[in-house]
């Protein structure tokens, strides 16, 4: 067996890991951030999924969420909306990451329904309401009856044409949850390292895959399977 039929192994077990509400572990590319991200379909989350994406990635949170879907809520990136805004400060806006992509960063929001915005229940009462609203006739409407902002659950929006354009966690996650045939919203935090205070690395999060029986996917065989360059 070769590299690539294991592959579509992994591909194959980590979109069942994903349709049936479960994690799988995300690495993009050594030569981008160079981390691994776990993610969930965010149509599935629980406190559950909340709690541990806090303990076991310790990142930040985000949802995010196909570029569609993001055009009928009527949202824009977060650098777009300070470029438009009267902010004198306009230096402090984020072109290009130091890895080379524009952020994904869109509004921040809670649910109505929340408290504080930041506990378990609350960011997974926030993260699986975003995905109902796809499935909802007038988006933008039940969107903004539905969230306020600022909130504690950032929105990432994925790029038009996914992966054709950007390789980002925010793109692969999506496009994963397309393939699944689930609602392209993703919950996703990056894994961090408590004894280097880095990312996780490959080799650490392969450990706890496999201790943990979860499917990692790594991004540069995704791009293949995608017929990306």
């Amino acid at each position: 067996m070769d590299y690539r039929d294991f592959f579509y192994m992994s591909l194959e077990s980590a979109l069942q890991s994903l349709k049936r509400g479960e994690f799988v572990l995300l690495f993009d590319s050594a030569g981008r951030e160079n981390e691994i991200d776990m993610v969930v379909a965010a149509e599935f989350v629980t406190p559950e999924h909340v709690a541990r994406m806090r303990q076991h990635a310790g990142g930040l949170l985000c949802i995010a969420i196909d570029n569609n879907f993001a055009t009928s809520l009527d949202l824009r990136y977060m650098h777009e909306i300070l470029a438009d805004s009267s902010i004198s400060n306009k230096d402090m806006i984020m072109g290009l990451a130091p890895y080379g992509d524009h952020p994904t960063f869109s509004l921040s929001v809670n649910h109505y329904q929340t408290y504080t915005g930041i506990t378990d229940k609350d960011r997974a009462l926030t993260i699986s309401e975003m995905a109902k609203i796809y499935n909802v006739e007038n988006k933008q409407k039940k969107f903004a009856s539905s969230f306020k902002t600022p909130g504690h659950v950032p929105l990432l929006i994925a790029s038009k044409g996914l992966l054709a354009a950007r390789q980002g966690h925010t793109e692969m996650s999506v496009y994963l949850a397309q393939i699944a045939g689930l609602t392209p919203v993703t919950a996703i935090c990056e894994m961090m390292d408590a004894e280097t205070y880095a990312a996780l690395s490959v080799d650490k999060a392969e450990k706890f895959a496999k201790q943990n029986g979860i499917p990692l996917i790594d991004g540069k065989e995704l791009l293949e399977y995608a017929k990306v360059n």
